[in-house]
């Protein structure tokens, strides 16, 4: 039997800013990983957070009361609004960076110019409420570097990350411009230098820099991370959770926490039961492809309910959707690919199978999986195809058919490209009623000269424009017509970035049980704790926000100490 203060079970963001923050305060803290690699689904993120009123922001001159994103959040999550969990949130998650960002190896960049999703809504942001872990050398992790999860192949080149923004555009416009091309060069060298001298790249980026960050943070604090140790059981007593079950490579040993357990496995996402339950388009469970990491399989929330939680059934959607496409493997499997950059550039148009445009394509991928929902009949499968011609596909890729000078021929080949050299030849391809696309795509390039979107309002909004392409030559930076053959399209299908529906609780992140009380000793975080946002998506990074803030809020609440600005 081990004994410690306080227990973490999962790897993601949610559970190593809690391990971070308790070590600092001075507790002994063990995380344990069921997988054989730490990160979860943080580990092939975008490492984006939604902080609002964050020390970046306030550096860079953007002010704001905490009432501004308060009302936001009450216009956007209606019935679902939590004040005192949103006000939680908003008070403590400028302290949260502030913590890390002065006492530990994780660092951040602004996303300053970062718009909010629906710009339309009250006190809606143009920018300075999000925030991003800066890259991160991999070398400080030492030999802990072959335990971190490593990105999701199918986002990276060559194995090497790309971080958003700045650098994501220097890729785009590598075959056009010599500065973006020799910052590339030198990321590339770079990055093939470390695969020959540590197997692997070192320079860390999006959310695997925030794990590297939060891991690297956790061990010099003094923090055990044990992998490849699942927690079979919660130990209670007298109606307090006191510890757990875990198991490993020598058998099961039980672990003793004075302080709390924290659950932060991820949430549901590979639960085919509770998938069933939970997601009304997937009614066997198999409906439903995310692109979170296969690990996490609903663990917390079963554990949270054997300890007297209850999991929310309450929510406007279960899962934060998003488009996916399926990307065959050579060993017959397939990979998930999460459409999130793309669809807003200029020269794409998404259509169902009746050839026919159903939603603005760069508004958020969250409710460009909701709008294909609501407009599939019942009865059939939900899917739709991104359709481009062959300038758009050379200059920005399509899903994982990557831009110029990268080939196309094994995504052709595989099926999982579609191309025709006509609208009608592809549309044959793809199993699309080909004259409704052509009078789609004719009504489409007629209203991309005109730089208007008369049926969706494409590029209306500041996130469509950051989403779209300002340098070409187009009244709309997320329009232009589709035109020079051949003509290319990928299947998208229900899918999501992790799960919503979590374990209820408290402003403090302490599991509640069904009278609402709290379960002494037990807290949820990340995607194991009921989402901030009842389900709705107002704003990218609205997952690592919370989770990391109230991992944050969970280890003072856990050793008894209250939160002051400064540690």
């Amino acid at each position: 039997m081990k004994v410690l203060d306080l227990l973490v079970i999962g790897s993601g963001a949610g559970g190593l800013s809690a391990a971070v923050t308790a070590a600092h305060l001075g507790q002994t803290v063990l995380v344990v990983e069921k997988d054989p690699c730490f990160g979860g689904t943080t580990a092939w993120s975008g490492g984006w957070m939604w902080i609002p009123r964050n020390p970046l922001a306030s550096e860079a001159g953007i002010q704001e009361s905490i009432e501004k994103p308060l009302s936001y959040l009450k216009h956007e999550l209606g019935a679902q609004f939590d004040e005192a969990r949103a006000r939680a949130f908003l008070n403590n998650g400028p302290r949260m960076v502030e913590f890390f960002r002065s006492k530990t190896a994780l660092q951040f960049t602004d996303g300053n110019s970062i718009p909010d999703f629906h710009g339309r809504t009250p006190d809606a942001s143009t920018g300075g409420r999000s925030l991003c872990a800066a890259p991160f050398d991999g070398r400080r992790l030492g030999r802990h570097i072959e335990r971190l999860k490593p990105p999701l192949p199918e986002t990276t080149l060559w194995g090497m990350g790309i971080a958003s923004g700045a650098e994501l555009k220097h890729f785009l416009n590598a075959m056009r411009s010599p500065t973006s091309f020799w910052q590339v060069t030198k990321l590339v060298l770079r990055h093939f230098r470390d695969v020959l001298v540590h197997r692997r790249g070192m320079r860390l980026v999006n959310g695997n820099a925030l794990v590297a960050g939060l891991a690297a943070s956790a061990l010099e604090a003094g923090v055990e991370i044990r992998t490849g140790s699942p927690a079979r059981r919660l130990l209670t007593e007298q109606g307090r959770v006191v510890g757990a079950v875990i198991g490993g490579p020598d058998g099961d040993v039980e672990i003793r926490a004075r302080c709390g357990v924290v659950l932060a496995c991820g949430g549901f996402p590979f639960d085919t039961e509770r998938k069933k339950e939970l997601l009304p388009h997937a009614p066997t469970g198999q409906e439903h492809w995310s692109a979170a990491s296969r690990g996490n399989s609903g663990d917390g929330l079963r554990l949270g309910e054997a300890a007297g939680g209850v999991v929310a059934r309450d929510l406007v959607q279960a899962a934060a959707l998003a488009p996916v496409s399926l990307v065959p493997q050579a060993d017959g499997s397939l990979a998930h690919f999460p459409h999130l950059i793309e669809r807003g550039k200029p020269g794409l148009i998404a259509v169902t199978r009746a050839g026919r445009r159903f939603t603005n394509e760069a508004d958020s991928y969250y409710d460009f999986m909701r709008n294909l929902l609501v407009v599939t009949p019942a009865g059939q499968p939900v899917q739709a195809w991104l359709v481009c011609d062959h300038r758009f596909i050379r200059r920005y890729g399509l899903g994982a058919a990557k831009p110029a000078p990268m080939p196309l021929g094994r995504m052709l080949k595989n099926g999982y490209l579609k191309r025709g050299h006509s609208l009608s030849e592809l549309a044959r391809a793809c199993g699309i009623d080909a004259a409704t696309l052509q009078q789609t795509v004719l009504r489409y390039n007629l209203q991309a000269l005109k730089g208007r979107d008369d049926d969706f309002a494409k590029g209306e909004t500041p996130y469509n424009r950051m989403q779209g392409d300002a340098t070409v030559a187009h009244a709309n930076p997320c329009m232009a017509p589709i035109e020079r053959g051949p003509f290319y399209a990928v299947r998208v299908v229900p899918g999501s970035l992790g799960t919503f529906a979590g374990l209820q609780v408290n402003a403090s992140a302490q599991v509640l049980d069904a009278r609402g009380l709290p379960i002494a000793g037990l807290y949820a975080g990340g995607n194991d704790m009921n989402s901030l946002m009842g389900g709705h998506y107002p704003s990218g990074g609205i997952t690592l926000g919370p989770a990391m803030t109230f991992g944050y809020i969970a280890a003072h609440h856990a050793a008894g100490v209250e939160i002051t600005r400064n540690l």
